[in-house]
C-alpha cells in the first residue's frame, strides 16, 4: 500500500488539472497563435506562469486504484501490475484470462 500522503497529494493534482484546464487550454491557444501580437501572446505566456503548478495534467501520476501503487500500471484497467494478476487469477475482471501453456 502506498503512502497515504502520495495518494491524496496525487488526488489533489487531479482535482486541480481539471479545474484549470480551460484555463491552460485558452492561454496555451493564445500563445501558439502566430497572428496576435508578440506582446498579447507575451502576457498569455506570463499568465500561463501564474497558474499554480500542480494544476497541469502532466504533474497527475497513474495511480493503481487498489492499492496506491505508482509503478506498473495498466491504463485501461487502473490497476497495477501485482493487483491485475490478483484480480484475474480469481475470476474477478470478466474476459480476462492468466495464460498457462
Amino acid at each position: 500500500m502506498a503512502k497515504t500522503s502520495a495518494i491524496t497529494r496525487n488526488a489533489r493534482r487531479t482535482r486541480l488539472a481539471a479545474r484549470d484546464k480551460d484555463k491552460r487550454a485558452a492561454l496555451k491557444n493564445i500563445i501558439m497563435d502566430r497572428t496576435l501580437p508578440v506582446e498579447d501572446r507575451f502576457d498569455a505566456s506570463l499568465k500561463l506562469a501564474e497558474l499554480p503548478r500542480n494544476g497541469s495534467r502532466v504533474r497527475v501520476r497513474l495511480r493503481c486504484k487498489l492499492t496506491g501503487r505508482s509503478r506498473g500500471n495498466y491504463r485501461k484497467f487502473e490497476l497495477c501490475r501485482i493487483a491485475l494478476r490478483d484480480l484475474a487469477s480469481s475470476g474477478q475482471i470478466p474476459g480476462l484470462v492468466k495464460a498457462s501453456w
